[in-house]
């Protein structure tokens, strides 16, 4: 394992695997400790060696031509926050990939971790014990270093097990297709400006509280930043919906509210307090209102009795394919084929979301389930 902390010896790596037949890589990021999921390293393999890169050293996007290159092969687990990430970054994007999460799954792969499908395929035991690392933090031991790298080195065999497999099962033409749609992932959409909807058990808050709500999670947030930590490391989610449910306006009402530590009173308690007293004196229209949802249609014994029979016509076929059921065809598609009832295969593959595998797996079923 080599590790690269230059711009000019990444450069000279970069030379190195341009034109490469396969190159696995991986990322680390530091989402769980810093504020922003930022790349702080990158990992990379061929079949022969592999390297660990210090992406807060070194600028990792002349990396990108090497990854579009039609004659190489990009190996991945579970690629899409990978790609996530460094298309948010770098904008860094993959032409070929092989991700061996997916693979697993078409293999009806009991276990599609990394650690399980090394231990299963190549009899290696992978230490996961800096999974949660803080990987923004300088310098790396040699522990971290020596982790990271097990994460691509064993990538190249692993995908070599699983592409045999595929292929022998005839199903290395649905891997190829799901591959394709997972390396269109881009850096995402833009924030949501209003991510305080999307805390759990706020459905009872109303008018005052959620203006509590809305004003004490942008306080966490911009207080996360700041500090450049993870906006939880400031504030526990089940602390920020209770303060908004009680309101309170003392440090002594602070401190009643359930999960909020003294620590936390004696810390923010001042500024937390202020937040909301803020919040409660803006004008009432000014505070947020919960969008209704969709109505919910009325009952419909004929759409029911249809979806029935479509989800055990998926049932059917995961079983004798030895497939995850949500995985061959979640219960969101099947509500879909249910509505619009497509009546023969061309039909069913123009859907929105439906695979030409999804298709070629359980088409038929689909149809004599819908007639």
């Amino acid at each position: 394992m080599h590790f690269i902390d230059s711009q000019f010896d990444f450069d000279a790596v970069v030379g190195t695997v341009s034109g490469t037949a396969l190159l696995a890589i991986d990322t680390e990021a530091a989402g769980y400790h810093r504020y922003r999921d930022r790349v702080c390293v990158v990992q990379m393999s061929t079949r022969e060696a592999t390297w660990v890169v210090d992406a807060l050293a070194v600028d990792v996007a002349p990396l990108g031509p090497v990854l579009l290159d039609e004659g190489t092969e990009v190996v991945l687990h579970d690629a899409e926050y990978d790609l996530r990430l460094l298309g948010r970054d770098y904008g860094i994007r993959v032409n070929r990939l092989f991700d061996t999460k997916v693979a697993a799954q078409l293999l009806g792969e009991d276990s599609i971790g990394l650690a399980g499908l090394a231990n299963r395929h190549l009899g290696i035991r992978m230490d996961k014990t800096h999974q949660r690392a803080d990987w923004a933090k300088r310098p790396l031991s040699a522990d971290q270093l020596e982790y990271a790298a097990e994460d691509t080195r064993h990538l190249p065999e692993l995908r070599d097990h699983l592409a045999e497999s595929l292929e022998s099962l005839g199903r290395m033409g649905w891997a190829r297709e799901e591959f394709a749609l997972r390396s269109a992932t881009t850096a995402g959409t833009e924030p949501d400006r209003e991510p305080f909807w999307k805390l759990r058990n706020t459905r009872d808050l109303r008018g005052r509280q959620l203006a509590a709500l809305r004003a004490v999670h942008r306080w966490r947030d911009a207080t996360a930043e700041g500090r450049d930590v993870a906006p939880f490391r400031v504030l526990g989610n089940d602390a920020v919906v209770n303060i908004a449910r009680e309101c309170p306006t003392s440090r002594s009402a602070l401190a009643a509210v359930p999960a909020m530590p003294g620590s936390l009173v004696d810390r923010y308690g001042n500024e937390i307090v202020a937040t909301v007293t803020k919040a409660l004196a803006t004008p009432p229209e000014s505070w947020p209102v919960r969008k209704r949802g969709p109505r919910r249609p009325p009952p419909d014994p004929d759409f029911d009795r249809l979806a029935d029979r479509l989800r055990a016509a998926r049932d059917e076929a995961a079983e004798e394919l030895g497939l995850e059921r949500g995985f061959l065809m979640p219960r969101q598609q099947l509500e879909d084929i249910a509505r619009h009832r497509p009546t023969d295969l061309e039909a069913l593959r123009a859907m929105r979301d439906v695979r030409n595998w999804q298709v070629e797996a359980l088409g038929p079923r689909i149809l004599r389930a819908l007639r």
